[in-house]
């Protein structure tokens, strides 16, 4: 934890500071201190009310209280992290945490979350309980003094009280951590679960807690380990069916997506003019997400030509030219930290060449049996299966499967498969407070499991063929087309939040010469 005050400083950061070197002169005379503490205008002391974000956590955290009865349980919001030197990159706090506390943005660096069991009476039931730095006064030398969490340098912290009020939660200083963790661990079977990849520091911390209860033996360390797994485990699944507050901030993160890519549309004939164009994409899909949220929900794919057949291509160094294609799979994360993912391949000049048509009315037959794949009494597998084999089919027809091979053999998963040269990719992905949503959830409630009302997920089909792949036509080499659209699964189907994007060949021309307006 990088905390900043002496008083909850770790030894390992404590450790550190004493081998950084000191270049910014601190004042500490008293007569100093006492006049940059005093002449200020009192602070504000009206309370925020608990936020709706907040009230839609509580709930999450009182189906986590009923999975762990009298366990301890610690979710970290995890610290800032060195991009170079003494600057740190922008905070975002761990995807569990957020959804545990309805905390976004770039909320609370070093925070943690405690679940402590409640015992009187044999209630059952947890506290919740948050410790994170609150506001130092500001006859502290922190106030001024401290680049990394001082309010001069980074502004006002909430309070603890404001912090209580806003969240519904109880709340402590960071200070008393340790001892929390703690306390009574052992006596009458008490253990305590840490989520140990928000904060390495955190769980070192649970662990020491551990040892200092004497549960040492091999059998308890074992069991501490797969125990903290399977809380982290637990986050991730529940996150699979989202609530109606969730699917509304995934509306808000489409929306503002689709505005966004309207956007990059109308700047098309700067892109093409300026050069290095792929960066002029990736600034204005940018900028609007900043404005409209948090900023991008995972680094744009900007990809012009040839480079769209790279399927992560995040450098988006390259020209952006008419006549060739720009696929651009972008996503605003909202302030709430929930992020859309959606891709559009448009053609740069407004007009598809026969051969880069030819390749997404393929891609776009795909996704159309995907989308109608994508509804409750399937399984998430079942799109991707729907899609690729709509991918297939035309591979087939267009004679690139190896001679002799048929639709059903290069479908077998033992011994076909050779389509995925041109479609490595999975169909479909959960969505929510990462762009690759529950990642941690076991393969039979992911890829095995039924797709239920709530859940939202991604449809996105590709073929990518490369400029030196010698085993498909010249004039489709160098093509690369992905269409991806974000869904809720509804009672009888899925709708389709990204459904306001143009997606037809025509229409999308028709988006393009229009310069982005739908």
């Amino acid at each position: 934890m990088r905390t900043g005050g002496a008083a909850y400083d770790d030894p390992v950061n404590a450790s550190e500071k004493q081998h950084q070197a000191e270049h910014r002169e601190r004042p500490s005379n008293e007569a100093f201190r006492s006049f940059m503490g005093g002449g200020w205008a009192p602070r504000a002391t009206g309370l925020p009310e608990l936020t709706e974000a907040a009230r839609y956590a509580a709930a999450r955290r009182e189906a986590l209280s009923a999975a762990f009865p009298g366990e301890r349980l610690v979710v970290p919001a995890g610290g800032l992290k060195i991009r170079s030197n003494d600057t740190d990159y922008v905070f975002r706090p761990h995807s569990a945490f957020a959804y545990l506390t309805g905390l976004g943005a770039d909320r609370e660096p070093d925070a943690v979350l405690v679940l402590e069991p409640l015992r009187d009476g044999g209630a059952g039931g947890h506290e919740a309980v948050l410790y994170f730095l609150p506001l130092a006064d500001r006859d502290s030398e922190e106030f001024f003094a401290d680049s990394r969490v001082g309010e001069f340098w980074v502004g006002a912290r909430p309070t603890l009280r404001s912090a209580a009020a806003e969240l519904g939660l109880t709340t402590r200083h960071l200070g008393e951590l340790a001892d929390a963790v703690g306390k009574d661990l052992g006596a009458g079977g008490l253990v305590a679960r840490v989520v140990r990849d928000a904060d390495r520091e955190v769980a070192q911390q649970v662990d020491l807690a551990r040892a200092q209860a004497g549960l040492t033996s091999e059998a308890q360390l074992a069991s501490s380990v797969e125990g903290d797994a399977v809380l982290a485990r637990w986050l991730s699944t529940q996150r699979l069916v989202k609530d109606a507050w969730e699917v509304r901030q995934m509306e808000q993160a489409v929306t503002a997506t689709a505005d966004a890519f309207d956007a990059v549309v109308a700047e098309l004939p700067e892109a093409v003019r300026r050069g290095r164009g792929e960066r002029w994409v990736e600034g204005v899909f940018g900028l609007h997400a900043r404005h409209a949220g948090n900023g991008v929900g995972y680094d744009s794919i900007c990809a012009a030509g040839e480079h769209a057949t790279t399927l992560h291509w995040i450098r988006n160094t390259g020209d952006v030219r008419e006549g060739d294609l720009l696929l651009l799979d972008a996503g605003v994360e909202t302030d709430t930290l929930y992020t859309a993912d959606v891709t559009r391949t448009v053609p740069v000049d407004g007009t598809f060449s026969p051969a880069q048509r030819k390749v997404y009315d393929a891609v776009l037959a795909a996704q159309e049996a995907g989308l109608a794949a994508a509804r409750p009494g399937n399984t998430f597998k079942d799109v991707h299966a729907a899609a690729i084999r709509v991918i297939a089919q035309h591979l087939l027809e267009w004679g690139l499967l190896p001679e002799g091979v048929t639709l059903e053999q290069t479908l077998d998963a033992q011994e076909g498969q050779f389509h995925r040269r041109w479609m490595v990719h999975g169909t479909s992905h959960h969505l929510g407070l990462d762009v690759h949503d529950c990642a941690l959830a076991l393969r039979e409630d992911y890829v095995d499991g039924e797709l239920r009302e709530g859940m939202v997920l991604t449809v996105e089909p590709g073929l990518y063929f490369k400029s030196d792949d010698l085993l498909v036509p010249e004039e489709l080499r160098g093509i690369g087309v992905r269409i991806e659209d974000d869904v809720v699964i509804t009672s009888d189907g899925c709708r389709n939040l990204s459904r306001m994007l143009p997606r037809s060949a025509a229409d999308v021309e028709a988006w393009v010469r229009s310069g982005g307006a739908r």
